[in-house]
C-alpha cells in the first residue's frame, strides 16, 4: 500500500466522452505505490477515461493536473489491448520501444537504455523470451511483453486497459500479482480497467467504480463491498458478494449439521449447498469432516464413513 501518499495525477471536475458525456465531475487521484482497479459495466466509459488520462483523447471539460503535456510520454506509460502488427519483431526489440521518448535524433540506444530494457525484462521475468518473435508468443506472454515495454518507459504512472482480457485463469492471476508487485516495489501508480471482480477484490489497494449518476465512487475494496456499492452498481443476480458465493436454492428435504475445519470443510460446505442441502446446527443429521493421514473422511451420525464427497452426496440422496 502507498506509504508516502504522493499524488502523481489528479483530475478536477473532469468530463469525458465524445459528443455526449460518459462520466462527469470526476475528481480523482493516482498516488505512488498503489494498484487501482477501475470497474463498471460495459460501455460506461472505462476505456475512454484511460485514453483521456493518457492524452490520446481530449476531455470535454475539467482539468488533469500533475502531467506536463510535453513530458507526458516520460510520465505515463499506456498498455492497450490493440493488436501488434510487427509480428516479426523480437520481444527485446518491442520492449526497447519503451525507450523512444528518451532518444535523440539518431535513435541510438545508449548503454543506460540497454540496462533499463534488460531490467524491465528481468522484472517481468521474461528474459528467456528476449529472442522470440512476437508471432510465436501466447496471449499471456504477449501481455507480459507489453508490461515490460511500459516498465522500460520508466514512468511513474502505468495505465492498462483490460490487461487480462481473453487470458486463462493462471495468466490472469500472474499478471494481476505482477502489477501489484510493481506498484508496491517500484512506487508507481498502476491503474487497470478490468472486469476481474474476484481478483480486484483481493489485490487492489483502491477501486474506482462507476456510479449511476455518471460519477465514479472510490474506496478500498472491502468498504465498497460492505457499504453496498458493488451490489448497487452491478445488481448481482444470485451472487452474494459479501460471502463470495452463488446463492443456491434449497430443494432437498434433509437439513445437515456440518462440522470440521480447513479447506476440506469449506469444499464440503460448497458441495452440500450446491446440491440444495440446508446447513444448520439444529439438524439431527450430523456430518463431520476429518483427516486420517493423507486422506479425508466424511463421518455421518448414522455410523457411516465415506471416502469422497461424491460418495457422501450419493449416500445423502439415498437415505
Amino acid at each position: 500500500m502507498n506509504e508516502d501518499n504522493t499524488i502523481l495525477l489528479q483530475t478536477q471536475n473532469l468530463v469525458i466522452g465524445y459528443k455526449d458525456s460518459l462520466l462527469t465531475n470526476l475528481s480523482l487521484q493516482l498516488k505512488a505505490g498503489e494498484l487501482l482497479c477501475f470497474m463498471g459495466p460495459n460501455g460506461i466509459g472505462k476505456s475512454t477515461l484511460i485514453r483521456t488520462l493518457a492524452g490520446l483523447q481530449k476531455p470535454l471539460a475539467g482539468d488533469i493536473e500533475g502531467i506536463n503535456d510535453s513530458e507526458r510520454s516520460k510520465q505515463i506509460a499506456l498498455v492497450l489491448t490493440d493488436r501488434i502488427n510487427a509480428s516479426n519483431m523480437t520481444v527485446k526489440e518491442l520492449v526497447s520501444y519503451g525507450r523512444y521518448p528518451y532518444l535523440n535524433w539518431n535513435i541510438q540506444l545508449s548503454e543506460n537504455d540497454n540496462t533499463i530494457i534488460q531490467k524491465a525484462l528481468d522484472q517481468v521475468r521474461i528474459t528467456y523470451l528476449s529472442g522470440k518473435k512476437i508471432h510465436e508468443l501466447s496471449d499471456g506472454q504477449l501481455q507480459m511483453v507489453m508490461i515490460a515495454r511500459a516498465l522500460a518507459q520508466d514512468t511513474s504512472i502505468i495505465l492498462l486497459d483490460e490487461p487480462t482480457a481473453h487470458l486463462d485463469l493462471n495468466n490472469r492471476v500472474e499478471i494481476m500479482k505482477l502489477l501489484r508487485t510493481l506498484a508496491h516495489q517500484l512506487n508507481k501508480a498502476v491503474l487497470i480497467s478490468t472486469h476481474e471482480l474476484d481478483l480486484a477484490l483481493q489485490m487492489a489497494d483502491v477501486i474506482w467504480i462507476t456510479g449511476k449518476e455518471k460519477n465514479i465512487i472510490t474506496g478500498i475494496p472491502e468498504d465498497l463491498v460492505l457499504n453496498g456499492t458493488f451490489d448497487d452498481v452491478f445488481q448481482f443476480k444470485g451472487f452474494d458478494l459479501k460471502t463470495g458465493k452463488i446463492q443456491h436454492t434449497i430443494h432437498q428435504q434433509k437439513t445437515i449439521d456440518l462440522s470440521g475445519e480447513g479447506y476440506e470443510y469449506l469444499w464440503t460446505k460448497n458441495a452440500l449447498q450446491r446440491n440444495g442441502f440446508e446447513l444448520t446446527t439444529q439438524a439431527n443429521l450430523k456430518i463431520s469432516v476429518s483427516k486420517e493421514g493423507m486422506n479425508t473422511c466424511w463421518n455421518v451420525s448414522a455410523g457411516k464413513s465415506l471416502q469422497s464427497l461424491e460418495e457422501l452426496l450419493r449416500y445423502l440422496k439415498e437415505i
